[in-house]
Parts: C-alpha cells; structure tokens; sequence
C-alpha cells in the first residue's frame, strides 16, 4: 500500500510526535511518503529513513483577517496543487493529512484515484469559518480520523455527514519507560528544582487554552498552605506567527507576570522546547493538564506510561483516557482552587500516588500502545481505500 502523508508545518508539535510515531511503527506492506515544508519534521522523517517531499507551509489561523486569509489560501493553494502532483508520482492508495489544516491543502488538490484520509486533532472554536472548514473536508474526504471521541462529536456537530473513525494517540512504551530511568538520578540533574519536596509539571506548547495560567495559580496556592513545590513548564510559544490564533508571546509575558506578582520566581523553572521529556517527567511527583479544552492528551499518556499520577482537565479527550480517582484525577479548568486541593491529596498519600501511577501505566499498556494503533490505522486505510475504490466503479 502507497501512502503519501501530507503535514502543514516543519514545526513539530504533538501532532507530528504522533505522525512520527506512526512512521516509525509501520510495517513494510506501506510504502510512505512524507509531504511538509522543510524544516525540523523533515528531518525527523528522513531519521527515520523514509523519504520526503517539500511543499509549501502556512502559519493561517481559521479566522478572518483582510492580510492573513488571503495570503494563507494562496500557500494552501499552492501545497494543494503540490500534493496532487506528489500522491501522482507515488502513485498514492492513500493520503494521510496530519490535520485540519493539511486536510484543506488535501481538499484544494480536487479529486485524485486516492482515498482521502484526514486526521482531525484540534477542536475548533464556533464560528463560521470553522463551521465552513469542517464541512468542507467532511465533503471532500473519504475518511475523517478522530483523536478522540469528543473531537469526532465536534466534527460530527457540523458537518454530520463526515465518514468518522476514532483512533487514539499512541505512547512508545520503550522510551517512556519507568525501568529504564533512574527517577532519583532524573532530579538530581535538575538540580535545585529537583530537590523540592514535591516536583509539578506541565508539557506542551505555551498557549492560553493549555492552561500554564492556571498551573501558576495552583502552584502559588499550594505553597501558601505550606507544601514545599516547585512547577516545570516544558515546552515554548512556538507558534508565534502573526496569523496565528492566539498572540502567544503575549501569552508567555503574561505568565512571567504571574510568578513575579506572585514572588515563585525561584519555584517556577522555564526548561522550554526539550528532547528528554522522558527523563524529565520520571522525575515528576505530579503532571498536570489544565487546559480549557483538550481534544486529547498526548502528554498524559505520556506520565501515564512513567507511572506518573496525573492531574487533567474534565474537557475534551482526558475523560476517555483516565477513570477519575483510577489512574488520575479530572479537573474542572480554570479553578486554580480545586487543582490546588487535588495536589494537595497527592502530596499527603505518597502511595495513594503510587496507586495512581501504576494504575496508568496499566492503562496505556493495554490501550495506547504504537502496536495497536498502527494496526488501527492501517485498518482505516484499508477500509478508505475500498470506500474510495467502490466510488470510482460508480462513476465509470
């Protein structure tokens, strides 16, 4: 089977962890090509020995703008046009786009002989753009790919037509392995953050609608009923493009005035983008995800693997993938309060967390592993390409 995978961005972010996880994990019946702009993901995919083609990237948000959408339809254009001429030469049974925004690109290449897969992982805020956007790849795709159930009844909202499959993020259970990391070595490297009492830590991108705000807020609470904590954030502003949907460099001043005005200055440790997210979260007494709305959760299952007990927002994807008071504990967002209490538990049950850990590895040892998800998705491909295939003797 021919599969040309098609990315919007070099920048590598959950999404793309998860595409490269999927690459790594396939088996030699798929023949892969990889369709991103150059950069960072690039040469990932190349690490991994696969090829690549380049097309042209777009930082566009869904949302108008008299200079931004103009300029974002005519680079997706551009990339659509791009990826007909590539799914052609590699003589493609499936694309695969990596998301919402490689799902247009896929939708303004026109028909082509291959199933149309696209994958949607982010929630969309309510408008008509978004509305527009979802329907027009519920129109245009073969299959519509989930990361979760709560994104695919967002889709499903709007666009009730689309052709939805459900396939959840996987977790390399090799690399995020607890038997494979010292934990008392992986706080010693951190050096005085890691010896704090209790170690909290937040992994993603920062931007307003993951929560580092509220993280901040707890922490400060929390140190004010006397607990000895200290909170990593893991990760940067790394979409910082003007047409982008949130300002998120003023979204990181804003957080820096928050440990000022609360003086944890010296209980807030700034480690941004890391490649040994591994090591660090092993060192963890407690990961946390308070976004506002999470369509998934890579970095929880991520803890989860480790043993780590986990703290996550009661939005989105998080209540399909932990039991509240099994393997973590779910959180209303934006209640600094209540996940203020909640660190608090943990703190005072050392065991009780324990529980929580091993209980999540538990979890995704049974339901997350690479394994099954490419033996899903390449299920979903298989399915696509007899829908697909099934199309075209209608029409001839």
């Amino acid at each position: 089977m021919n599969v040309l995978y098609v990315n919007h961005t070099e920048v590598v972010s959950g999404a793309e962890r998860s595409l490269l996880s999927l690459l790594a994990g396939l088996s030699p019946e798929v023949s892969a090509l990889v369709a991103s702009p150059h950069g960072r993901l690039e040469q990932a995919v190349r690490e991994l020995g696969l090829p690549t083609t380049a097309i042209t990237g777009t930082a566009g948000s869904l949302r108008l703008h008299p200079l931004h959408t103009p300029q974002a339809l005519a680079e997706l254009s551009i990339a659509g046009a791009q990826v007909r001429l590539a799914a052609r030469h590699h003589r493609a049974d499936v694309v695969h786009a990596n998301s919402i925004r490689a799902g247009i690109v896929l939708a303004l290449a026109g028909p082509m002989r291959a199933a149309k897969v696209v994958h949607v992982r982010d929630c969309l805020p309510p408008g008509a753009v978004s509305t527009a956007t979802l329907r027009l790849i519920a129109a245009t795709a073969t299959t519509v790919v989930a990361n979760s159930r709560y994104t695919a009844e967002a889709v499903r909202a709007v666009a009730p037509g689309a052709r939805l499959e459900v396939l959840y993020n996987p977790v390399d259970l090799e690399r995020f392995d607890p038997a494979r990391i010292d934990r008392e070595r992986a706080r010693a490297a951190l050096g005085d953050a890691g010896a704090h009492d209790l170690l909290l830590g937040v992994v993603g991108q920062l931007s307003p609608w993951k929560g580092q705000d509220t993280a901040i807020e707890a922490l400060a609470l929390a140190c004010a009923a006397g607990l000895d904590a200290h909170l990593l954030l893991i990760g940067s502003a790394k979409f910082v493009a003007r047409a982008t949907r949130f300002d998120n460099r003023r979204y990181l001043a804003h957080l820096h005035s928050l440990v000022a005005d609360a003086g944890l200055q010296e209980r807030v440790s700034w480690l941004g983008e890391r490649e040994d997210v591994p090591e660090l979260m092993r060192a963890l007494d407690v990961l946390l995800l308070p976004s506002w709305e999470e369509p998934f959760g890579r970095a929880l299952i991520e803890a989860m693997a480790l043993g780590v007990p986990v703290l996550a927002t009661d939005v989105g994807g998080p209540p399909e993938i932990i039991e509240d008071g099994r393997e973590g504990y779910l959180l209303a967002p934006r209640e600094p309060q209540a996940w203020a209490r909640a660190i608090a538990q943990i703190a005072e049950r050392p065991d009780r967390g324990r529980e929580l850990g091993r209980a999540g590895r538990a979890r995704v040892e049974r339901d997350f592993t690479v394994a099954r998800h490419v033996a899903d998705t390449l299920a979903v491909y298989r399915r696509a390409a007899a829908r697909a295939k099934r199309r075209r003797r209608a029409k001839a």
